[in-house]
């Protein structure tokens, strides 16, 4: 073929398949339902930040956009998120994960999936609150006669949690670890938040570490005591724990800890597709019913660089180091 006719040719389908990709982006997400995994059950708390994006997506995307969430629960989030690093990477499958995104590889000695590796990250979405509460039997009314109550009950005390990698199980361990409590106090898993919080508010355990999506609504009731709030900064914003203090202040020097949620797709999605996705999740975030309902949950929309892909995968490695540390000295793995 003459040279000149070859390289006509060679620029001709190089146009074709750049004009096919930017038809394809343009038309995403409208070509079917874009499917929100969530690797948990349904009407969680995770659930319900996924149902509530779903909506707001669907506004901020436009042209037809539609997103559905699909539940596919088990062992700690670990199926869910297994089932999307295998998808096609198209965009029309994505994971809605929380902090698990970070704890399982510390978990899990056998993970099906590398999380830093086999996904790519969309954004950060909100940020949950975790409040330490008892039994409402506890003598104790303050955080500092709380701590001094546990000390002196070494060996006599409990403390539950929802499963192996919920939230309140890694609050628990990192609270336990800060205080040295850990020999002090007897761990007793529950198959759910719901089971967990009914054994305390009926008296059966002693202490939970929770989110504020699954302990206001108690807290507020005076079915359970609240003592102190896991953040870096007192809750000012919030009517109802506002006046309790942070585990920092009452000396647990770097404890921070929130429940966090972020979105994930497929490695090897199509760049354009991605930055589609992003730009609808930085849109609904801005959504003032989505803000409405997170803070609704006790949420807080986030609204820094972490909505963007590489600061989002930053900070979800940097969790993956300070969890590590936690379950390694808990010792508590899940295979």
């Amino acid at each position: 073929m003459n040279p000149i006719k070859h390289l006509l040719v060679v620029a001709a389908a190089t146009a074709s398949v750049f004009a096919h990709t930017q038809a394809s982006a343009q038309a995403f997400p409208s070509a079917k339902p874009v499917t929100l995994v969530v690797p948990f059950a349904a009407g969680g708390p995770t659930d319900r930040v996924a149902r509530d994006l779903a909506e707001a997506m669907r506004k901020s995307m436009g042209g037809g956009a539609n997103f559905v969430v699909e539940n596919v629960n088990g062992a700690g989030g670990t199926i869910g998120a297994s089932k999307v690093a295998k998808a096609s990477p198209d965009g029309y499958t994505l994971l809605l994960f929380h902090i698990g995104m970070a704890s399982t590889p510390a978990l899990y000695r056998k993970l099906s999936y590398k999380p830093l590796e086999d996904f790519e990250y969309l954004g950060m979405i909100n940020e949950v609150p975790m409040t330490l509460i008892g039994k409402p039997q506890l003598p104790a009314n303050t955080y500092r006669d709380f701590e001094n109550y546990i000390r002196t009950n070494a060996g006599k005390m409990n403390i539950a949690h929802a499963g192996l990698g919920s939230a309140s199980h890694l609050c628990g361990l990192m609270w336990q670890s800060a205080v040295k409590a850990k020999e002090a106090m007897t761990t007793i898993p529950f198959g759910g938040t719901a089971p967990a919080m009914n054994a305390l508010v009926g008296g059966q355990v002693d202490v939970m570490c929770d989110q504020t999506t699954n302990t206001v609504g108690q807290i507020e009731a005076g079915r359970v005591k609240a003592f102190a709030v896991t953040t870096a900064k007192p809750l000012s914003s919030n009517k109802l724990l506002k006046d309790y203090p942070t585990l920092q202040e009452m000396g647990l020097k770097g404890f921070d800890l929130t429940i966090w949620h972020g979105l994930y797709a497929p490695k090897g999605t199509p760049p354009a597709v991605l930055t589609a996705l992003n730009e609808g999740l930085k849109k609904a975030l801005k959504d003032p019913d989505f803000i409405k309902k997170q803070e609704g949950l006790g949420a807080i929309v986030v609204a820094d660089k972490r909505v963007e892909p590489a600061a989002h995968k930053a900070f979800v490695a940097s969790e993956m180091d300070k969890l590590k540390a936690v379950v390694a000295a808990a010792g508590q793995y899940a295979d």
